[in-house]
């Protein structure tokens, strides 16, 4: 998962000038969209309370096989970047105060997961891990 500290966010670092980019709140039905030609999703969060931008970000993965980013936006902590990446976001842009270093420790703490997620289909028992 890619890691953005608010401090270099810019048009470089979003990207936008050369990706088709997409961005949705986090009352959109992503099942109601033409996906078609949409190289990146920016799902926000306005708080970091609000957990509507996983179901959202797992819909896009799983269900419609979207295969671009999916970006996490707005009220962005370190402890949430974990699940995050296990419910389909490529990158996140953290909030101004968190730390960036702290973030990458969080997707180095587990090896793997007994659960299957959006990104890892089966569980482990199953012994098949393709997505």
């Amino acid at each position: 998962m890619k890691l953005i500290a608010a401090n270099v966010i810019s048009t470089r670092a979003r990207g936008d000038s050369d990706q088709n980019i997409l961005v949705l709140d986090n009352t959109v039905d992503p099942r109601t969209l033409a996906l078609a030609g949409v190289d990146r999703i920016d799902l926000h969060f306005p708080k970091f309370t609000d957990g509507r931008a996983y179901s959202q970000a797992f819909l896009l993965r799983r269900r419609l096989g979207f295969t671009g980013e999916i970006r996490a936006t707005g009220d962005v902590l370190v402890d949430q970047v974990l699940q995050m990446e296990r419910t389909g976001f490529d990158a996140a842009e953290l909030r101004a105060d968190q730390n960036l270093a702290h973030a990458q420790a969080q997707l180095q703490c587990f090896d793997g997961f007994y659960q299957g997620d959006a990104v890892t289909v089966h569980p482990a028992f199953s012994g098949r891990n393709t997505a």
